[in-house]
Formats: structure tokens, sequence, C-alpha cells
């Protein structure tokens, strides 16, 4: 038996990157204090989401790996509560820019840092002018509570991220995010939807997901979103184990047998019975001409 404990944090971002970080502490020493290992922080959590809009000032937000706040401050949480915690944040790598993760094990050791592949851009969510697409390829990390993959945000809506962490054996999937209201068209909510494709990931896969949203609303000038949380945990069947709501700043947190995971994997055959061979035309970008 290898159980796990994880949880997710949910909460608001201000303009002051002290007291997110203050606020992103709290919340994960409270989930340390209920028995969590391995702790998820959601999505550019240092600061409000600041790719509503084009801004040219926002590029000064990105730091390197040493100089970042964040990871410096997270690493002395996790070496002192023996945490795992994913850290996502805006890198700067030379003159590149990144939305990155880092993942941070228990002794306080940056084990790497993955940079998101999947980059959207339309209104509210101008990623591309931000970020470069990721060039480390997808990564998993064996910390000392399990092997874990990440995926940050935009990847979650792909069914070809969750599929190659867990072919590069990760038994737990997370996913930090921000996502709420399209500035666009106000009255949608994507909300079950958002979560139906990442549970959808976790059945297909018999892998747990868990995934740690904002809440809130943040404006830059005529634009708003207002994030809607509904951070969750789902099990190796794809139902919810533990959530939150779509305002509480809070935490939620569920244990995990990895070897109970691991055997029903086996039992279910969907990794032994995969054809590869009948696959290319998932290499490509319209079904027929390879890329």
């Amino acid at each position: 038996m290898r159980k796990v404990t994880v949880a997710a944090t949910q909460m608001s971002c201000s303009g002051d990157i002290s007291a997110n970080l203050a606020k992103a502490t709290q919340l994960v020493l409270a989930a340390a204090a209920k028995g969590a290992q391995i702790i998820l922080l959601q999505e550019l959590f240092e600061t409000p989401y600041f790719c509503q809009k084009e801004n040219p000032e926002h590029y000064a937000l990105a730091r390197s790996v040493a100089e970042n706040r964040a990871i410096a401050h997270f690493r002395e949480i996790a070496r002192e509560h023996k945490l795992v915690l994913p850290v996502s944040f805006y890198e700067r790598s030379g003159s590149d820019l990144y939305n990155s993760l880092t993942v941070i094990d228990a002794t306080g050791e940056v084990m790497g840092v993955y940079r998101k592949s999947h980059i959207p851009e339309g209104p509210g969510y101008e990623e591309k002018f931000f970020f470069q697409p990721g060039n480390t390829g997808f990564m998993v990390w064996d910390t000392a509570y399990g092997r874990i993959g990440c995926g940050i945000c935009w990847d979650q809506w792909f069914p070809e991220t969750a599929r190659c962490l867990c072919l590069m054996g990760a038994e737990l999937l997370f996913f930090p995010t921000a996502i709420g209201s399209e500035p666009m068209e106000p009255a949608m909510n994507s909300r079950a939807h958002w979560q139906t494709v990442m549970q959808g990931h976790a059945a297909a896969n018999l892998t747990p997901v868990i995934a740690s949203n904002r809440v809130g609303t943040e404006y830059e000038d005529e634009y708003y979103i207002r994030f809607y949380g509904s951070s969750f945990i789902a099990d190796g069947q794809g139902q919810i184990a533990a959530s939150l709501n779509e305002e509480e700043e809070n935490i939620c947190i569920h244990t995990f047998d990895l070897d109970e995971l691991a055997d029903a994997r086996k039992s279910w055959g969907v990794f032994r019975d995969r054809r590869p061979d009948l696959y290319g035309a998932i290499l490509t970008m319209d079904g027929h001409t390879p890329v």
C-alpha cells in the first residue's frame, strides 16, 4: 500500500506579490496540517492574471528560476514540512518568456522546469503575447510521494497531454489553472465543461487529476474576468472526490492508494490494448498530412 494525500488550493490574487505569497503559504500550511503531502497552487498565483490585454509592461514580471521569489520561498516551506509543491511562475530564460512550472521535492530540491505546451489566444486570454510555446516536452517527476505529471491550464483541454503523461508513468496528474468568464461573452460559463474534460482524462487513464483554479474578479481597463474557482480532485474513475465552490478561498484534500490505482490500470487493460500503429492521424494537423 502506497498512500498519498493530495490537496488543491484556491484563492484570489491582488497586485501585491508579498500578500499573494502570504495567502498561498497560509493555504499550503493549512493543507499540510491536515496531512497533505503534495499540494497544488494555482496558475501564476504571484500576481493577478496579467494576460487579459496585450500590455508589454507586464513583461517585467518575468523572472528566472534563480530569481523567482515564490520558488525560493516555497523551497524552504517544502523542506521544513516535507512537502512536494508544483509551483507555477512566469519564467524569463535569456530573452525568452514562458508560462512555467517547477516541482519542488520534499527535500526542497527544484526537480526541473516544465514550460506550458499549449498557449491560448483570445479576448481576455492573450497568452501568445506573453509566452512562447514550451520547449521542454511533457515531463514527469519521481517525487518523495510518487511519480507525478503536470500540465498548465490550456494543456488540460488536450487529451494528448494526459495520455502522454500517463504513458510516461505519471501516477497523479496536476493542473494549475486560471480560468473564468469570457470578456466578450460574459454570460458564458465554461465551468462544467472544464471539469468534465479533466474528469474524462482521469477516467480514460484511471489516474487521479488535481486541478487548482483562482477566484475573484480581476479588471484590466474595459476587460474583466470573474474566475470561477471550482478547484477539484477527481479519482481514478473520473468521479469528483473533493471540490471547492466558485468563490471560497480554501483547500480541498483527498487520499489515494497508488498501488490500488496501479492494479486498476492493469486490470482494465486500457494501456495494454492500445494500438499505436493505428494512431498516425494524431501526429497530423488535419488527420492526413504528416507534420
